[in-house]
């Protein structure tokens, strides 16, 4: 009988943790782990040191030229903050290595304006 009280109990605390838990909004990261304050700084910091690049791709024949906002993520490997398609056309293009090259100096430009117009030139 006690076996089954406490075994009860158990379980309403561990319902009551759960729900805590899932109401309580927590900072968190991709992994599912709280950041400490120290982390969760740092993070900050390199998220407004975010700068914009240009980028490419090739999605489903198609060839985007890119502009990302991008910072160091906590692994050191750089985190995509934010995308946008500066430039779209067929891969198959028989002038796509010109449109490629062209798409490719406007979005660094572009970059160039937006990092500066965010101050971080």
């Amino acid at each position: 009988m006690v076996g089954v009280l406490a075994a009860v109990l158990l379980l309403l605390l561990l319902a009551g943790v759960v729900v805590w838990t899932v109401s309580v909004p927590q900072p968190r990261i991709a992994a599912g782990r709280l950041l400490p304050a120290r982390e969760r700084a740092w993070r900050e910091r390199a998220v407004a040191a975010a700068r914009w690049s240009a980028a490419h791709d090739e999605v489903d024949g198609v060839t985007r030229v890119l502009l990302r906002r991008v910072c160091p993520g906590p692994d050191g490997h750089p985190e995509v903050l934010e995308e946008r398609v500066f430039d779209s056309f067929p891969a198959q293009d028989p002038m796509w290595e010109a449109r490629f090259t062209e798409a490719m100096a406007g979005a660094r430009f572009r970059c160039s304006y937006l990092n500066t117009e965010e101050g971080q030139a």
